[in-house]
């Protein structure tokens, strides 16, 4: 008689526990929409956000794409100082390369410094200067440590080469990067995977991202090798911005054809 009313007990505790882990899950974010805003967000930042949307492309939508002028300034000055820099010191000035390191990495530097502060104090965003000052001041911190001018190089070897590897990873896995990117960004998510055009086109735009990276390697490493600081620096600046610019406008004009048909079907 006295093992019905426990029973029943049990019974209700089960209950409660069950209602609490529902309460609990109910309070979880959903996992798979939060990954695709975050991996939405990623793809915006890399240049291919308005672009993929984008039916019309102009001047003002490849330009906003890399960062807009102040976003070209960042990527390009510190760089272009440094050069510059280091360039009439030891051609003209007849100034020892080791000494003329200093105070060349120093103009770059603070030139970057300047472009931070400068985001922080408009209150815009200062994300991509903050990046593009860590990437500075660590190139600065391993020449320095080498005392080797073209060691201010040689972070950006190992950055190309990982984003090679990554896309090629995501191709032989079958799921490639640049298909996933424009996906999330016009919507889609993974639907693309079920259309053999779509493929094909996702693999071709991945392919041709990765021999741009590798390409900056095959033309930069070897005048790494030859001591030519000159020469990889002018290269590491034209192959920078502008010629990202380019694989931009390519990825656009693909993408453009891969999804106008659903688009004008809508």
């Amino acid at each position: 008689m006295t093992a019905e009313p426990d029973d029943a007990r049990r019974r209700d505790d089960r209950g409660d526990d069950a209602a609490r882990a529902d309460d609990a899950s109910a309070g979880q974010p959903d996992l798979k929409a939060e990954f695709a805003r975050q991996f939405s967000a990623a793809a915006e930042r890399s240049g291919l956000g308005g672009l993929a949307r984008d039916e019309q492309l102009t001047g003002r939508d490849i330009l906003a794409a890399v960062g807009g002028v102040r976003g070209i300034l960042e990527a390009l000055l510190p760089g272009l100082v440094f050069l510059v820099v280091y360039s009439v010191l030891t051609s003209f000035g007849g100034t020892d390369p080791q000494a003329a390191l200093v105070p060349s990495l120093g103009a770059s530097v603070g030139l970057a410094v300047v472009f931070t502060v400068a985001r922080v104090v408009v209150k815009g965003q200062p994300t991509q200067a903050i990046a593009g000052l860590v990437g500075v001041l660590l190139s600065a911190a391993l020449a320095l440590w080498s005392g080797d001018a073209r060691d201010n190089y040689v972070l950006g070897f190992f950055t190309n080469a990982g984003y090679a590897l990554a896309l090629l990873v995501s191709m032989v896995v079958r799921w490639p990067a640049i298909g996933l990117i424009v996906g999330f960004l016009v919507g889609d998510g993974t639907a693309w995977r079920s259309e053999r055009r779509k493929v094909r086109l996702a693999q071709i735009l991945t392919l041709s991202w990765i021999g741009f990276f590798v390409l900056r390697l095959v033309v930069q490493v070897p005048l790494y090798f030859v001591e030519n600081v000159q020469a990889l620096g002018l290269t590491r600046l034209l192959m920078g911005v502008p010629l990202y610019a380019l694989m931009l406008v390519f990825t656009w004009l693909v993408v453009r054809a891969a999804w106008a048909p659903r688009r004008s079907g809508e």
